[in-house]
């Protein structure tokens, strides 16, 4: 999975900062848990991780030099928001069609 620039600074800001990461990954299993729907919890979370990178941008050095440089236009954080739900929630199970009998 390829992040763009901003999802990859968050990424690398999120995972040297253990309360930080500790934090969105709560964050992301409870989305989940909540919404039930992959799609649904990745556009949600799509959004409150530009939020968040909002937020950096008037506080932390690195988001406010990359601010000052590339400006503040909405940025897509999907590929990020795809990445956290997978690596940090458990695989569903897949489905079995009704006909298709036991699981072997």
């Amino acid at each position: 999975m390829s992040l763009n620039r901003s999802e990859q600074m968050l990424f690398d800001y999120v995972q040297g900062q253990s309360e930080e990461r500790h934090y969105w990954q709560d964050k992301v299993q409870r989305v989940v848990a909540e919404l039930g729907d992959m799609s649904a919890a990745v556009a949600r979370i799509d959004t409150e991780l530009w939020r968040y990178y909002l937020e950096r941008s008037e506080v932390t050095p690195i988001f406010i030099a990359a601010a000052r440089s590339h400006g503040l236009k909405r940025t897509s954080m999907k590929n990020l928001a795809e990445y956290l739900v997978r690596s940090w929630t458990e695989p569903r199970p897949k489905k079995r069609p009704p006909d298709a009998g036991p699981a072997p």
